[in-house]
């Protein structure tokens, strides 16, 4: 494989999608390359700890700080009324 192949597979070796294999020839081109084993184990780092990460909590009390916040922006949120079923299809008026 080419250096450019090489740089383009770096997110799929971050995400552990690349079959052993080509897992193994990227492996040993970044022996020679150190930006190459640089991007590889950075990356692979980084996609390990997000996934791991299991988020932020979305609570009650974030809703209205966010909301708050959008008010004071100048921002107007109004909710939106559903439709009500029965005017969600047209029938045709019999005569």
């Amino acid at each position: 494989m080419n250096h450019e192949l090489h740089r383009k597979l770096v997110d799929l070796y971050g995400g552990r999608e690349l079959p052993p294999d080509v897992d193994a020839i990227l492996e040993a081109a970044a022996a020679t390359d150190a930006e190459l084993a640089h991007d590889m184990r950075t990356l692979r780092e980084t996609v390990d700890t997000l996934r791991a990460d299991s988020g932020a909590a979305f609570t009650e009390e974030s809703y209205q700080r966010i909301l708050q916040r959008i008010y004071i922006r100048g921002g107007n949120i109004q909710p939106r009324a559903a439709t009500p079923a029965a005017l969600q299809y047209q029938l045709p008026m019999l005569g």
